[in-house]
């Protein structure tokens, strides 16, 4: 497993927008989508290619293909903020979609609804959220996208805790990790400071 901080210029731009509580949701939306698209580039790195015979107008010549189909998995809901830029960048990804919620009687994430591409097994799975607090919804997400048969998966988070990376690293060593900002802790609380607040309500405008 790789994690890798990007500390991009312009993505640091984007998120400082995003952090702002006074950014209303239009605008956290637009540099959440803008965002997506710059860590798509960075996170498609290292995608296995095949070499492909092809004609030009001017020549033959040996180009590159993707070995795999790509599938993007958001966990919902805050993760849906990040498929249209990923999409723009990755056209011809499929999308799943995975729900996780806590039981408040264990206290631990729980599936609660799931949806997969029948070509996830040989899927490069791209599994995106924008935020990785404690870890547990990523944990769970990823051991049950596992268990229906992916085997090459990346998660991509635009804010991360410290908490969250260790957990990750040590639950899922195979899976590499790419996150746009380290934050500093975790609260009392759970949340991620400074954080952005709730990605999902901020999103999509239910934070009132």
């Amino acid at each position: 497993m790789s994690t890798t901080i990007l500390n991009h210029p312009l993505i640091d731009h984007k998120l400082t927008i995003m952090r702002n509580k006074e950014t209303g949701t239009k605008e956290f939306r637009q540099n959440l989508d803008e965002i997506a698209m710059l860590m798509a580039y960075e996170v498609t790195k290292g995608l296995p290619v095949k070499s492909v015979e092809i004609v030009t107008p001017i020549c033959p010549m040996t180009g590159k293909k993707l070995v795999r189909p790509v599938v993007l998995v958001p966990i919902l809901r805050a993760g849906l903020g990040l498929v249209d830029g990923f999409k723009t960048v990755i056209p011809t990804a499929k999308v799943g979609h995975i729900g996780m919620a806590r039981n408040e009687e264990t206290l631990e994430p729980e599936e609660y609804y799931a949806k997969f591409p029948s070509c996830l097994p040989e899927a490069d799975v791209l599994v995106v959220d924008p935020m990785l607090a404690t870890g547990g919804s990523a944990v769970s997400a990823i051991t049950n996208i596992k268990k229906r048969g992916a085997k090459y998966i990346k998660l991509a988070c635009l804010v991360a805790a410290p908490e969250g990376i260790e957990v990750i690293e040590r639950e899922h060593p195979d899976v590499d990790l790419v996150v746009a900002a380290l934050d500093e802790k975790l609260n009392e609380k759970g949340y991620i400071v400074p954080g952005l607040g709730d990605a999902g309500d901020r999103l999509f405008g239910t934070d009132d």
